[in-house]
């Protein structure tokens, strides 16, 4: 059977990446953000997900990225509730 895509899980690897850059870009002092990239970023992320998938990347993308941070802290800050944690 074919792969679908180029690396036959694409949707996830970009959705994986959307996620962390995002996370990243929020790490940024406010006159530094690109705010409208930001915005495009958060509805390519969001297209076709549910709302609380896309807060479960956001928040698995800042736990990857600050792992000294508490990760159930994390979760609560992206209104993830305990049935991901």
């Amino acid at each position: 059977m074919p792969r679908k895509g180029i690396t036959g899980h694409d949707e996830w690897v970009l959705t994986e990446a959307l996620a962390t850059a995002l996370v990243a870009l929020e790490q940024l002092a406010p006159k530094h953000r690109p705010l409208a990239h930001m915005e495009d970023l958060r509805k390519l992320l969001a297209n076709g997900k549910e709302p609380q998938t896309v807060n479960l990347h956001l928040a698995q993308a800042k736990c990857r990225l600050f792992p000294d941070l508490d990760p159930l802290t994390i979760y609560k800050e992206y209104g993830v509730g305990d049935e991901y944690g």
